[in-house]
């Protein structure tokens, strides 16, 4: 489930600047850092947690030092470009996106709301304000904000998720927004969900966030949370996408009374990552199977 921990939009790409415009040119070159700085991060963590493994390595404050050096020297390139540019919006929502994956929402919002004034009709800043909201409330700013967003661009398929999976999370806001019973939610949720997976069908995580919705629907809508989770299957990437589709088809089966079924998806899965919940399932085949049994 996404939503309250949503990414921004996509609102910049590291492409082919414009040569003939100088201001267009430093801005791909500060895109350019951004992504070199971030490899450089995700290198150093990944070599520092195998050092770790092996019982050595730097400290993790040293590396936290390291690393909070690295991204400052990218903050500054931002701080300097928006001063001398404050009117490039892409600038904002990328300065933006660099300060919420860097922990500073707030700061964040700043320019995301900068983005918003200066281009209204930007659809990447109305999304990532909704994100904010998702996170900070109220959730019925996220509504709004999301909403705007589908409606100045209605073929972002990530505008329908968020908005879909904020309502779903915020039930008792939803149903005072648009003024809907608790099922009628639900059924909001799920539309928006099968409209963004519409658009983009071999999402493999978008699919799995909507089949998990039908968890908490009460009462229980097993069966099309089943047919959720087998069309989930056929768009897995992997084959441990696969396997723990299959352990969500097993939970599903076990609560139908399928317990062939249930052995059925259980014998598919051998990853080790999955053999705590693999277990669990097995033994609560086994019981159902036993009280059955005595009836």
């Amino acid at each position: 489930m996404l939503a309250a921990n949503s990414p921004p939009d996509a609102s910049h790409v590291v492409a082919a600047p414009n040569a003939n415009d100088p201001d267009e040119i430093e801005y791909h070159r500060l895109l350019l850092d951004d992504d070199i700085a971030e490899k450089e991060v995700l290198g150093w963590m990944d070599t520092a947690d195998a050092f770790s493994k092996a019982g050595g390595g730097e400290s993790r404050i040293t590396l936290n030092l390291k690393i909070q050096k690295r991204l400052d020297v990218i903050k500054h390139e931002y701080e300097d470009f928006v001063e001398r540019h404050p009117k490039h919006v892409n600038a904002r929502l990328a300065f933006g996106s660099f300060l919420n994956d860097n922990n500073d929402q707030d700061g964040a919002f700043k320019q995301w709301e900068e983005a918003r004034q200066l281009a209204p009709a930007n659809p990447a800043a109305w999304n990532n304000l909704g994100n904010y909201y998702g996170q900070r409330g109220p959730a019925t700013n996220a509504f709004k904000h999301y909403e705007k967003a589908m409606e100045l661009n209605p073929v972002q398929p990530v505008y329908y998720h968020n908005l879909a999976a904020t309502i779903y999370l915020f039930r008792n806001e939803a149903r005072e927004y648009y003024h809907l019973d608790e099922q009628q939610v639900f059924d909001k949720s799920l539309a928006l969900y099968r409209q963004a997976i519409k658009l983009d069908p071999d999402n493999f995580i978008l699919f799995s966030d909507y089949a998990e919705t039908f968890y908490s629907i009460q009462p229980p809508r097993w069966k099309d949370g089943l047919e959720a989770w087998t069309e989930a299957l056929k768009i897995a990437h992997d084959e441990i996408e696969r396997e723990g589709v299959c352990l969500h088809l097993a939970r599903i089966h076990l609560q139908l009374g399928d317990y062939e079924q249930v052995r059925t998806n259980l014998d598919v899965v051998t990853n080790a990552n999955y053999a705590k919940l693999k277990n669990v399932l097995t033994q609560n085949l086994k019981d159902a199977v036993a009280k059955q049994s005595k009836k």
